[in-house]
């Protein structure tokens, strides 16, 4: 039998030899589980320390055990953040979401993006959630997303809505389908005439009136029951994006011939406060095409949602974008989805985006020789301190922010004030460090222009 080793944690220096590996074991895994290090890693470990590769095998097993609260802690950490207000009436919840394609290929032509952004619409109707902003480029795209809470009142959703939502994924017979099987289930339930009355806990028979109202409750559970299969899919950031997800893939698989996964990952998301926040990263969103220098102008752009409040969009008049956008730049101070502050919020959006007013709102005024892509928008960022621009923005360092890549803006957790910020930091506190204090952090680099209005939840140090 090999010699007993001593344990060289402070607290305890008595020996401990091979007859108890699960002490052995709790020992020194309690050294490193609670930095909740992968089992492979933390197997590598113990076998550096015990040099014995058949006790951690036969301890393998019983460290899932004693790991079990650590692992689930350091799941807890990775799962996405959800805004604890997700409830709520009167604070919008808002994410920014980003998702690529696998390799990052440039896999999305303009058949693709039309497909893409028909399904989002789709998407909208059926879960509730709201695309304020959007983009959608050739190997990525970006949404804005407001997911507002459950509607109240009894029931929440009424049927009519429901079956309205329900016509967005289902064709009428299908729908006509899921209505005959509601219909059916909120039949009362007849006993037969040779069966038994049904009893309470106490085993006395019913009287009618107690029967009755038992069936009606049967009833109201089974109809209940058939409208949370959809019903627990609306209202929802994970549910909608895997909606749009895994429809677009079918869908790109198919005619495309392939199979397999077509995103790089499930998807990113950054949650956003109303207002400065919520307008900045809707400008970001739609200057996409901009910085990658395919257009001057996002008007010009189809596939992001100003290109198409200004041109319409395919088929429609481009009504959903603008109330997306209206929403984006004043839910801070209670406007809603109303397309008819669209001619405002155009000439603001404008100015934030550090772009000339045209005669048109939402198209620019060019000045050049050319029409090609080197020309430049009279109110660009790097002319707006000109003496002869109208629209000079009083925050020149946000405009030109928005005209690089600000890493934040993807990575950064949450974006909001700084008592924004700290709120959602108080929320989620055992996901950090007993060293971290708070979690507004200044941002920097191509960010900076936002410094004292905006601030992230990361401290980003690579890549800003």
């Amino acid at each position: 039998m090999p010699p007993a080793i001593k344990d060289a944690s402070p607290r305890n220096s008595s020996s401990i030899g091979y007859e108890d590996p699960l002490q052995a074991g709790r020992i020194q895994v309690g050294r490193v589980v609670a930095s909740g290090l992968p089992l492979k890693i933390l197997k590598d470990r113990l076998f550096i320390i015990l040099k014995d590769r058949l006790f951690i095998r036969n301890l393998s097993c019983r460290i899932g055990i004693i790991g079990q609260s650590a692992v689930a802690m350091s799941v807890n950490n990775r799962k996405r953040w959800i805004v604890p207000w997700k409830d709520s009436r009167t604070k919008p919840v808002i994410y920014h979401t980003i998702s690529r394609i696998v390799g990052r290929d440039f896999l999305l032509e303009a058949d693709e993006r039309e497909h893409f952004r028909m399904l989002m619409r789709m998407c909208e109707k059926f879960t509730g959630c709201r695309v304020l902003s959007y983009c959608l480029m050739s190997n990525h795209f970006h949404l804005l997303l407001e997911v507002p809470p459950m509607p109240e009142g009894e029931g929440g959703i009424s049927d009519q809505e429901l079956f309205e939502r329900l016509g967005a994924f289902y064709s009428e017979a299908q729908v006509a389908e899921i209505v005959k099987e509601m219909e059916a289930a909120a039949v009362l339930r007849v006993r037969g005439e040779y069966e038994m009355p049904p009893v309470d806990e106490m085993g006395v028979p019913l009287t009618t009136a107690k029967e009755l109202l038992l069936a009606q409750q049967q009833a109201a559970r089974r109809v209940e029951d058939i409208r949370s299969r959809f019903t627990r899919r609306m209202h929802d950031l994970s549910e909608f994006m895997k909606s749009l997800l895994e429809r677009f893939t079918k869908w790109f698989n198919r005619m495309h011939s392939r199979t397999g996964t077509l995103w790089e990952d499930r998807f990113r998301s950054v949650i956003v406060e109303s207002g400065i926040a919520a307008r900045t990263i809707a400008a970001y969103i739609d200057l996409n095409p901009v910085r990658a220098g395919m257009v001057q102008d996002p008007a010009d752009y189809r596939w992001c949602s100003y290109g198409e409040a200004v041109g319409g969009g395919k088929k429609g008049n481009g009504k959903k974008a603008r109330e997306g956008l209206v929403r984006a730049y004043f839910c801070d101070q209670g406007v809603g989805f109303d397309s008819g502050k669209w001619l405002e919020v155009s000439r603001l959006y404008r100015r934030l985006m550090g772009l000339a007013l045209g005669r048109k709102p939402g198209r620019a005024e060019v000045v050049g020789k050319d029409n090609g892509l080197g020309q430049t928008t009279k109110n660009s960022a790097e002319m707006l301190e000109r003496n002869d621009n109208e629209p000079v923005l009083k925050d020149l360092g946000m405009t030109k922010m928005l005209r690089c890549r600000v890493r934040y803006f993807t990575d950064g957790a949450v974006i909001g004030s700084k008592e924004f910020v700290n709120e959602a930091f108080a929320n989620a506190r055992e996901r950090f460090g007993p060293k971290r204090k708070d979690g507004a952090r200044a941002m920097r680099g191509s960010g900076s222009g936002a410094k004292g209005q905006l601030w992230s939840m990361r401290d980003l140090r690579v890549r800003v």
